[in-house]
């Protein structure tokens, strides 16, 4: 019996670990599936321009191939994977919804030079954070500061790519960046500070076109990468290393900040919070609902 072809987008390892595991461990093949990797440029290739990020996020590398037919399915932070949903319903796009959230749990850290004098969150206020807009670094900061300063206090800007905006940071142009690894790895190994960090998930999406049969099957490969991978993150952080383009060698990398779980069921629950959030600090149109932009075929 012939296997099912699936085309997925990545950006960066640390977020699409787990499928490059799947992939390349068989995993997806035992589902019988074939699953062809599209790798698109994403802010933490040491290769990537600085503009891998356009502004304009459905232009972007990767979201423009979904949109033109390219690929099928694709993965972000959670909340990039709700505005891409939600914002192409409004504006005409083709359609994505939620289809799980996600196995890779990538940690995100606000990062500054020691010669800055900021020790605290506190100390960022009003003061210029380097992040991709609309990704996993600029929400994840947004979620990590607001415990801290007033929302019109925390002042975040695009600096380019997780390499230029280390380079920022060290010439003093911006107060603190957020990175993920092997970045944050890589600012550790020059001497940076780090002020804070989280875990921030995934959430995976596709559209209409791939059956609830064919994503059960890729989340249970990926289900069984993310055991692979905490079993013996060592393994796989080559992944990372690579991405890095020789600024970091394995013994500076911190696998303790790889964390991965089994993908899982979009809960009305967790769209309710992540949506009302996203859509207050207005990164999101309102009028969004659960039975529009989230399906959970997958477990059905």
């Amino acid at each position: 019996m012939a296997m099912k072809k699936v085309r997925v987008s990545m950006m960066n390892a640390i977020h699409d670990l787990p499928v490059l595991v799947a992939r390349d461990e068989k995993f997806f093949n035992d589902q019988g599936l074939d699953v062809e990797v599209l790798k698109t440029p994403g802010s933490g290739q040491a290769a990537s321009d600085h503009q891998a990020l356009r502004a304009n996020i459905f232009e972007r590398t990767m979201e423009a191939l979904y949109e033109q037919g390219q690929c099928d399915q694709f993965r972000m932070c959670e909340w990039g994977i709700m505005k891409r949903a939600v914002e192409s319903h409004d504006f005409g796009h083709r359609p994505a919804k939620i289809v799980a959230l996600g196995s890779a749990m990538s940690t995100f850290a606000l990062v500054t030079s020691p010669k800055s004098g900021v020790y605290e969150p506190e100390q960022l206020k009003d003061k210029p954070i380097a992040v991709s807009p609309y990704n996993g670094s600029h929400f994840t900061t947004l979620k990590l500061l607001e415990g801290f300063l007033k929302r019109d206090q925390i002042k975040t800007m695009f600096a380019g790519t997780m390499k230029e905006r280390l380079d920022a940071v060290a010439k003093g142009e911006v107060a603190a960046a957020s990175l993920m690894e092997p970045w944050i790895s890589i600012a550790e190994k020059r001497g940076l500070r780090v002020i804070m960090e989280s875990h921030s998930t995934r959430s995976e999406a596709a559209g209409d076109e791939l059956d609830g049969p064919t994503l059960k099957k890729m989340f249970d490969a990926e289900a069984e990468a993310a055991k692979a991978i905490d079993k013996t993150p060592e393994k796989y952080a080559h992944y990372l290393i690579e991405e890095a383009g020789g600024l970091l060698d394995m013994k500076d990398l911190k696998l303790a900040r790889i964390l991965n779980a089994p993908p899982e069921p979009y809960t009305r629950e967790r769209f309710d919070h992540t949506y009302t959030w996203t859509r207050d600090w207005g990164l999101v149109p309102a009028g969004a609902t659960y039975e529009n932009t989230v399906d959970n075929r997958a477990w059905q």
